[in-house]
Parts: C-alpha cells; sequence; structure tokens
C-alpha cells in the first residue's frame, strides 16, 4: 500500500494537462473561479477511474478509429486551453477571456485526457497489495488516489491564484500565463509524439 501511495503522489504531481490548467486557470482567473474548474477535473478523473476499472476505456481504446478521436480531440481542447490561458491577461479585446473555464471544462479535458487513462490503468492494474481482496483493494486504492489528489490540485490553484492576487503588471501577467500555455503546448507536442509511435 505505501509502494502504491507513493506512486500516486509521484504520478499525480508531475505536470501534465490537468495541473497545468489548473495553475494558468488559477493564475488568469482566481481561485474561487478556479474551484469551479477543479471540482470538474475531480468529477472527471473519477469517471476515468471507473471506466478504466470497469474496462470500459480498455474496451473502448481498444478501437483504433476511437484512439485517434480521442487524441485528436484532446490535442485540440487542450490547444484551446493553452489559448485561453495565454490571453487571459492581455488586453487584446478580441482575444481576452472574460470567463474563466467552468466545472463541464474541467469534466471535459479529463474525459480526453490521455494522462488520467495512463495513470489511472496504472493505478488500477499495478501495485496489486490485496490481491485476495479486490474489492477492499480497488476501493482503499479510489480513496488513497482521491485523498492525494485533492490537495495536490487545491495547491496548484493555489499557486496560479497567488500570481494572480499579487496583482502584477498586466506585462508580467502575460508572461507567466504564456509560460503556462508554453507547457501545455509540451505537453501537446509529447502526447503526439506518444500517439505517433504507437
Amino acid at each position: 500500500m505505501i509502494t502504491f501511495t507513493l506512486a500516486v503522489l509521484f504520478l499525480i504531481i508531475t505536470p501534465g494537462p490537468g495541473v497545468l490548467s489548473t495553475a494558468g486557470v488559477g493564475a488568469g482567473f482566481g481561485f474561487r473561479a478556479g474551484l469551479r474548474y477543479v471540482t470538474g477535473l475531480f468529477i472527471g478523473t473519477n469517471i476515468v477511474a471507473l471506466g478504466v476499472i470497469t474496462g470500459l476505456a480498455a474496451v473502448v481504446l481498444a478501437v483504433p478509429v476511437i484512439r485517434w478521436v480521442l487524441m485528436t480531440a484532446s490535442i485540440l481542447y487542450l490547444l484551446y486551453l493553452a489559448a485561453r490561458i495565454a490571453f487571459a491577461g492581455a488586453k487584446v479585446a478580441f482575444i481576452t477571456a472574460h470567463t474563466a473555464p467552468g466545472l463541464l471544462a474541467g469534466l471535459m479535458l479529463q474525459a480526453i485526457n490521455p494522462k488520467a487513462y495512463a495513470v489511472n490503468t496504472t493505478f488500477f492494474a499495478g501495485f496489486p497489495y490485496a490481491p485476495e481482496n479486490l474489492m477492499y483493494e480497488t476501493i482503499t486504492k479510489l480513496l488513497i488516489a482521491n485523498a492525494i489528489w485533492i490537495p495536490i490540485h487545491l495547491a496548484w490553484l493555489w499557486a496560479g491564484a497567488s500570481l494572480h492576487r499579487l496583482n502584477l503588471s498586466d506585462r508580467a501577467q502575460r508572461r507567466i500565463n504564456y509560460g503556462m500555455a508554453s507547457a501545455m503546448l509540451a505537453v501537446v507536442l509529447l502526447a503526439v509524439s506518444a500517439g505517433l509511435r504507437q
């Protein structure tokens, strides 16, 4: 169980679309607006976990066309989120994001987030510690994963919101948002690279 807990910590804390977009939403729109987005991510990650546990995700992702459609949707949505974050602090009226991504945006991201599927598959297919009682192991894994997931995402949101509260100059805020958007673009490039190797 300790090995599983450490794996959860390291896999969730590493930057992926969820934590990067959480920090970006916090930096661009503040903590309260970001909470709605994180709630959507939380619901979404648990739906993905249930899909992995029941085997539904494996069945769906085994069809190459569906896998490519989800990968394309994921990449396009990550590009959209990166643009929202990059231009959240800009002053050019036609590209300024006036509203923060909310619950539905977080839910949508997790539904097409390749890292969410990979991480949950790793969690529930690996690290067996109670093979004689699969129900106990699955429930405790869900509890442990969520007990770590929530504070990590709230910490990323707080970090982003702290930048928002500093009332930085427009130029500094734009640079931070561009940096976060660039990090998300790097995740997109990694996802494309991984997808092309499959």
